[in-house]
Protein backbone atom coordinates (compact mmCIF):
# COMPACT_ATOMS: atom_id res chain seq x y z
CA UNK A 1 0.00 0.00 0.00
CA UNK A 2 1.49 3.12 -1.00
CA UNK A 3 1.63 6.16 1.50
CA UNK A 4 -1.35 8.90 0.80
CA UNK A 5 0.60 12.24 -0.81
CA UNK A 6 0.30 15.49 1.13
CA UNK A 7 -1.24 18.92 -0.65
CA UNK A 8 0.84 21.82 -1.01
CA UNK A 9 -0.33 25.27 -2.46
CA UNK A 10 2.71 26.96 -4.74
CA UNK A 11 3.43 30.28 -4.53
CA UNK A 12 1.16 32.76 -5.95
CA UNK A 13 2.36 33.15 -9.44
CA UNK A 14 0.60 36.73 -10.27
CA UNK A 15 0.28 39.93 -9.53
CA UNK A 16 -2.88 40.43 -6.96
CA UNK A 17 -4.27 43.22 -4.91
CA UNK A 18 -2.79 42.80 -1.11
CA UNK A 19 -6.36 42.52 0.10
CA UNK A 20 -6.93 40.07 -2.28
CA UNK A 21 -4.36 37.87 -1.39
CA UNK A 22 -4.63 38.56 2.62
CA UNK A 23 -8.16 37.06 1.96
CA UNK A 24 -7.11 34.39 -0.13
CA UNK A 25 -4.66 32.82 2.49
CA UNK A 26 -6.94 33.35 5.03
CA UNK A 27 -9.22 30.77 3.04
CA UNK A 28 -6.41 28.30 2.76
CA UNK A 29 -5.74 28.59 6.20
CA UNK A 30 -8.71 26.26 6.58
CA UNK A 31 -8.08 24.05 3.59
CA UNK A 32 -6.75 20.84 3.65
CA UNK A 33 -3.77 21.61 2.64
CA UNK A 34 -0.47 20.63 4.55
CA UNK A 35 2.09 22.98 3.02
CA UNK A 36 1.75 26.85 2.19
CA UNK A 37 4.84 28.37 -0.41
CA UNK A 38 4.43 31.99 0.02
CA UNK A 39 6.65 35.49 -1.78
CA UNK A 40 7.12 36.65 -4.90
CA UNK A 41 8.90 34.86 -7.45
CA UNK A 42 8.05 36.47 -10.34
CA UNK A 43 9.40 40.42 -10.34
CA UNK A 44 10.18 42.64 -7.39
CA UNK A 45 8.58 45.16 -8.55
CA UNK A 46 5.26 43.05 -7.30
CA UNK A 47 5.73 44.28 -4.16
CA UNK A 48 2.33 45.20 -2.33
CA UNK A 49 3.34 42.91 0.40
CA UNK A 50 7.09 43.82 2.31
CA UNK A 51 8.98 41.12 3.03
CA UNK A 52 7.58 41.75 7.24
CA UNK A 53 4.33 41.48 5.74
CA UNK A 54 4.75 37.78 4.27
CA UNK A 55 6.73 37.22 8.26
CA UNK A 56 3.97 37.92 9.88
CA UNK A 57 1.30 36.20 7.12
CA UNK A 58 3.48 32.33 7.60
CA UNK A 59 3.31 33.04 11.49
CA UNK A 60 -0.68 33.36 10.98
CA UNK A 61 -0.47 30.27 8.64
CA UNK A 62 1.85 27.98 11.04
CA UNK A 63 -0.34 28.78 13.75
CA UNK A 64 -3.07 26.88 11.62
CA UNK A 65 -0.99 23.92 11.46
CA UNK A 66 0.21 24.77 8.16
CA UNK A 67 3.65 23.96 6.80
CA UNK A 68 5.11 27.89 5.35
CA UNK A 69 7.91 26.94 3.12
CA UNK A 70 9.46 30.91 1.82
CA UNK A 71 9.80 31.16 -2.00
CA UNK A 72 12.27 33.16 -3.40
CA UNK A 73 12.39 34.72 -7.07
CA UNK A 74 13.23 32.68 -10.36
CA UNK A 75 15.53 35.31 -11.79
CA UNK A 76 17.60 37.76 -9.71
CA UNK A 77 18.68 41.20 -11.68
CA UNK A 78 19.90 43.72 -8.36
CA UNK A 79 21.34 44.23 -4.97
CA UNK A 80 18.10 44.96 -3.88
CA UNK A 81 16.29 41.82 -4.77
CA UNK A 82 19.67 40.34 -2.97
CA UNK A 83 19.00 41.61 0.10
CA UNK A 84 15.58 40.34 0.19
CA UNK A 85 16.58 36.68 -1.07
CA UNK A 86 19.60 37.27 2.50
CA UNK A 87 16.41 37.82 4.49
CA UNK A 88 14.55 35.14 3.70
CA UNK A 89 17.30 32.48 3.15
CA UNK A 90 18.16 33.70 7.24
CA UNK A 91 14.80 33.88 8.81
CA UNK A 92 15.76 31.08 10.61
CA UNK A 93 12.10 29.81 11.07
CA UNK A 94 10.80 28.61 8.01
CA UNK A 95 11.90 26.58 5.06
CA UNK A 96 13.14 27.93 1.83
CA UNK A 97 12.62 27.26 -1.17
CA UNK A 98 15.44 28.00 -3.54
CA UNK A 99 14.22 28.47 -7.49
CA UNK A 100 17.70 29.48 -8.23
CA UNK A 101 21.65 28.92 -7.62
CA UNK A 102 22.21 32.16 -6.25
CA UNK A 103 19.31 30.70 -3.07
CA UNK A 104 20.78 27.17 -3.41
CA UNK A 105 23.91 28.84 -2.52
CA UNK A 106 22.78 31.04 0.58
CA UNK A 107 20.93 27.87 1.90
CA UNK A 108 23.78 25.45 1.46
CA UNK A 109 24.44 23.44 5.01
CA UNK A 110 20.84 24.50 5.79
CA UNK A 111 17.34 22.22 5.27
CA UNK A 112 16.07 23.42 1.81
CA UNK A 113 13.44 22.90 -1.10
CA UNK A 114 14.44 22.90 -4.71
CA UNK A 115 12.10 24.50 -6.83
CA UNK A 116 11.17 23.18 -10.63
CA UNK A 117 13.02 26.42 -11.93
CA UNK A 118 16.20 24.76 -10.30
CA UNK A 119 16.11 22.32 -13.33
CA UNK A 120 17.01 18.61 -11.35
CA UNK A 121 17.10 16.67 -14.48
CA UNK A 122 19.04 13.75 -13.18
CA UNK A 123 19.79 11.81 -10.12
CA UNK A 124 23.57 12.64 -9.97
CA UNK A 125 22.10 16.65 -9.84
CA UNK A 126 19.74 15.51 -7.31
CA UNK A 127 22.31 14.14 -4.95
CA UNK A 128 24.83 16.68 -5.71
CA UNK A 129 22.32 19.30 -3.99
CA UNK A 130 20.99 16.83 -1.11
CA UNK A 131 24.43 17.18 -0.22
CA UNK A 132 24.34 20.59 0.42
CA UNK A 133 21.31 20.23 2.64
CA UNK A 134 18.11 19.76 -0.27
CA UNK A 135 15.00 18.03 1.56
CA UNK A 136 12.58 18.26 -1.11
CA UNK A 137 12.73 19.07 -4.83
CA UNK A 138 10.00 19.86 -7.29
CA UNK A 139 10.12 17.75 -10.43
CA UNK A 140 10.55 19.82 -13.28
CA UNK A 141 7.25 20.34 -15.08
CA UNK A 142 8.47 19.22 -18.88
CA UNK A 143 9.69 15.67 -17.83
CA UNK A 144 7.55 12.54 -18.36
CA UNK A 145 6.39 10.09 -15.83
CA UNK A 146 8.98 7.47 -17.06
CA UNK A 147 11.91 9.70 -16.15
CA UNK A 148 9.90 10.54 -12.99
CA UNK A 149 10.32 6.79 -12.48
CA UNK A 150 14.26 6.42 -13.02
CA UNK A 151 14.61 9.18 -10.95
CA UNK A 152 12.69 7.93 -7.65
CA UNK A 153 14.55 5.00 -8.06
CA UNK A 154 17.84 6.71 -7.38
CA UNK A 155 16.57 8.89 -5.04
CA UNK A 156 18.94 10.06 -1.95
CA UNK A 157 17.73 8.70 0.96
CA UNK A 158 15.63 11.55 3.37
CA UNK A 159 14.75 13.88 0.21
CA UNK A 160 11.17 14.39 -0.77
CA UNK A 161 9.55 14.17 -3.86
CA UNK A 162 6.83 16.93 -5.15
CA UNK A 163 5.20 16.93 -8.44
CA UNK A 164 3.47 20.35 -9.54
CA UNK A 165 0.13 18.54 -10.24
CA UNK A 166 -2.18 21.66 -11.01
CA UNK A 167 -1.93 25.15 -12.77
CA UNK A 168 -0.57 26.88 -15.62
CA UNK A 169 2.51 25.39 -16.27
CA UNK A 170 5.84 27.66 -16.10
CA UNK A 171 7.68 27.54 -18.83
CA UNK A 172 10.25 30.11 -19.13
CA UNK A 173 11.68 33.65 -17.45
CA UNK A 174 13.56 36.37 -19.49
CA UNK A 175 14.88 40.11 -18.29
CA UNK A 176 12.15 41.17 -20.44
CA UNK A 177 8.49 41.62 -19.15
CA UNK A 178 6.53 40.44 -21.85
CA UNK A 179 3.30 42.21 -20.25
CA UNK A 180 4.38 45.60 -20.46
CA UNK A 181 5.49 44.85 -23.98
CA UNK A 182 2.39 43.18 -25.02
CA UNK A 183 1.19 47.65 -23.82
CA UNK A 184 3.99 49.42 -25.46
CA UNK A 185 5.42 49.95 -21.88
CA UNK A 186 8.76 49.74 -21.24
CA UNK A 187 9.78 47.49 -17.95
CA UNK A 188 11.03 49.88 -16.05
CA UNK A 189 7.42 52.25 -16.39
CA UNK A 190 5.26 49.19 -16.39
CA UNK A 191 2.34 50.75 -14.83
CA UNK A 192 1.65 47.79 -13.07
CA UNK A 193 -0.62 46.31 -15.67
CA UNK A 194 0.36 42.38 -14.32
CA UNK A 195 -2.56 43.46 -11.89
CA UNK A 196 -5.22 44.03 -14.46
CA UNK A 197 -4.52 39.89 -15.40
CA UNK A 198 -4.98 37.98 -12.65
CA UNK A 199 -4.42 34.51 -14.04
CA UNK A 200 -1.80 35.98 -16.80
CA UNK A 201 -2.71 37.51 -19.75
CA UNK A 202 -3.57 34.60 -22.17
CA UNK A 203 -2.07 34.79 -25.88
CA UNK A 204 -4.16 32.94 -29.01
CA UNK A 205 -2.56 32.10 -32.36
CA UNK A 206 -4.14 33.59 -35.62
CA UNK A 207 -6.52 29.97 -35.48
CA UNK A 208 -7.58 31.39 -31.93
CA UNK A 209 -5.54 28.58 -30.69
CA UNK A 210 -4.97 29.92 -26.99
CA UNK A 211 -1.64 28.46 -26.43
CA UNK A 212 0.69 30.47 -24.03
CA UNK A 213 -0.14 33.10 -20.97
CA UNK A 214 1.89 36.08 -20.40
CA UNK A 215 2.64 36.82 -16.83
CA UNK A 216 4.89 39.47 -16.46
CA UNK A 217 8.82 38.33 -17.21
CA UNK A 218 7.26 34.62 -17.22
CA UNK A 219 5.52 32.85 -19.64
CA UNK A 220 3.00 29.92 -18.97
CA UNK A 221 0.68 27.64 -20.44
CA UNK A 222 -2.57 29.00 -21.68
CA UNK A 223 -4.10 25.31 -20.16
CA UNK A 224 -3.99 24.26 -17.00
CA UNK A 225 -1.87 21.37 -16.10
CA UNK A 226 -4.14 18.77 -13.99
CA UNK A 227 -2.53 15.49 -12.79
CA UNK A 228 -5.70 14.20 -11.11
CA UNK A 229 -7.09 11.54 -13.49
CA UNK A 230 -3.04 10.25 -12.94
CA UNK A 231 -3.69 9.92 -9.05
CA UNK A 232 -3.15 6.14 -9.13
CA UNK A 233 0.23 6.24 -11.37
CA UNK A 234 1.64 9.15 -9.19
CA UNK A 235 0.68 6.58 -6.07
CA UNK A 236 2.29 4.14 -7.27
CA UNK A 237 5.40 6.34 -8.36
CA UNK A 238 6.07 7.62 -4.42
CA UNK A 239 5.66 10.72 -5.01
CA UNK A 240 5.44 12.72 -1.34
CA UNK A 241 3.48 15.96 -2.16
CA UNK A 242 1.17 17.12 -5.07
CA UNK A 243 1.51 20.81 -5.78
CA UNK A 244 -1.50 23.10 -6.48
CA UNK A 245 -0.76 26.27 -8.30
CA UNK A 246 -3.32 29.14 -6.75
CA UNK A 247 -5.54 30.80 -9.13
CA UNK A 248 -7.74 33.55 -9.14
CA UNK A 249 -10.91 31.61 -8.68
CA UNK A 250 -11.97 28.47 -7.34
CA UNK A 251 -8.71 27.27 -5.91
CA UNK A 252 -10.30 26.35 -2.63
CA UNK A 253 -12.62 24.00 -4.44
CA UNK A 254 -9.60 22.41 -6.41
CA UNK A 255 -8.25 21.53 -2.91
CA UNK A 256 -10.97 19.95 -1.94
CA UNK A 257 -11.50 17.66 -4.69
CA UNK A 258 -7.61 16.46 -5.06
CA UNK A 259 -7.69 16.24 -1.43
CA UNK A 260 -11.14 14.21 -1.76
CA UNK A 261 -9.61 11.80 -4.25
CA UNK A 262 -6.74 11.43 -2.35
CA UNK A 263 -8.70 10.20 0.79
CA UNK A 264 -10.96 8.20 -1.60
CA UNK A 265 -13.84 10.66 0.03
CA UNK A 266 -14.60 11.66 -3.78
CA UNK A 267 -14.88 9.25 -6.90
CA UNK A 268 -11.91 10.66 -9.32
CA UNK A 269 -13.96 10.55 -12.07
CA UNK A 270 -16.70 12.70 -10.85
CA UNK A 271 -14.01 14.63 -9.80
CA UNK A 272 -12.43 15.54 -12.89
CA UNK A 273 -15.04 16.33 -14.59
CA UNK A 274 -16.06 19.13 -11.67
CA UNK A 275 -12.02 19.66 -11.84
CA UNK A 276 -12.76 20.38 -15.79
CA UNK A 277 -14.87 23.53 -15.23
CA UNK A 278 -13.17 25.04 -12.79
CA UNK A 279 -9.79 26.51 -15.36
CA UNK A 280 -9.59 29.31 -17.37
CA UNK A 281 -9.00 27.43 -20.58
CA UNK A 282 -8.71 23.74 -20.36
CA UNK A 283 -6.62 21.25 -19.21
CA UNK A 284 -3.45 19.43 -20.58
CA UNK A 285 -1.09 16.67 -19.33
CA UNK A 286 0.58 15.86 -22.28
CA UNK A 287 4.62 16.62 -20.50
CA UNK A 288 3.56 13.56 -18.26
CA UNK A 289 2.47 11.38 -21.28
CA UNK A 290 6.50 12.18 -23.01
CA UNK A 291 4.18 14.27 -25.88
CA UNK A 292 3.63 17.76 -26.88
CA UNK A 293 2.90 19.86 -23.32
CA UNK A 294 -0.11 21.16 -24.48
CA UNK A 295 -2.13 17.93 -25.30
CA UNK A 296 -4.80 16.33 -23.14
CA UNK A 297 -3.79 12.39 -23.22
CA UNK A 298 -7.31 12.23 -20.96
CA UNK A 299 -9.62 13.54 -22.71
CA UNK A 300 -8.05 12.10 -26.36
CA UNK A 301 -8.56 8.62 -24.43
CA UNK A 302 -12.30 9.87 -23.29
CA UNK A 303 -13.07 10.92 -26.60
CA UNK A 304 -11.49 7.63 -28.45
CA UNK A 305 -14.47 5.68 -26.68
CA UNK A 306 -17.23 7.72 -27.60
Amino acid sequence: MHTQPKLSLGPVLYYWAKDQLLDFYEEMAAAPVDIIYLGETICSKRNLMRTDDWFSLAERLAAAGKEVVFSTLALLEAESELKRLRRLCENGVHMVEANDMGAVQLMRGKPFVAGHSVNIYNDRTLSLLARQGLRRWVFPVELSSQTLQTMQERRPAGVETELFAFGRLPLAYSARCFTARAFNLPKDDCQYRCLDFPDGLTLAAQDDTRFLALNGIQTQSAHTFNLLPELEQVRALGVDVLRISPQANHTAKVVGLFSGCIKGEIDLITACEKLERLVPVGSCNGYWHGAAGMENRAQAAAESLM
